[in-house]
């Protein structure tokens, strides 16, 4: 990855590019218990081909258990969080990131100029890139953490 100022940056330098789908009619409990498997608070619904939604812990939350409904039959199309919100690997770290918090999302599919999945962008991932890759930000956080920075 390029150690380039965040400002700089494209969705492609810091996005997952092994991205782990669900199919739609899945079950809330095999999207819940997936999730737990591979350690991800969201999954998107469908295919590289064909993403026609995203199910997240919160949507399992307030959907299924919330409401009492039974997550053996439920499926996730039914609680997906519509409609699917995606940038682009060219595009800025920046832009991807205000359409994150224009629209109170942690976490974006990539999609390429065929609009297949070719990536995952979350709100975790920038931190870890900006944390490891960013000299300034980590001098500042070092020298907060010894009580040494104001």
């Amino acid at each position: 990855m390029p150690d380039l100022p965040a400002e700089h940056l494209r969705v492609a330098d810091v996005m997952a590019r092994d991205v782990e789908f669900i199919e739609p009619q899945a079950s809330a409990q095999a999207a819940a218990v997936l999730m737990g498997e591979i350690e991800v608070g969201a999954l998107p619904v469908g295919s590289a081909a064909h993403c026609v939604g995203i199910v997240t812990d919160r949507d399992l939350l307030y959907r299924v258990v919330a409401r009492g409904r039974d997550p053996t039959s439920v499926s996730v199309q039914d609680v997906a969080s519509r409609p699917v919100l995606s940038c682009a690997p060219d595009d800025t770290l920046r832009a991807a990131l205000d359409v994150m918090g224009a629209n109170y999302v942690r976490r974006l599919p990539v999609l390429d100029g065929n609009q297949r999945v070719v990536g995952w962008l979350t709100l975790a991932d920038v931190a870890r890139h900006l944390l490891v890759n960013d000299d300034a930000l980590q001098v500042s956080l070092r020298n907060r953490l010894e009580g040494t920075g104001r």
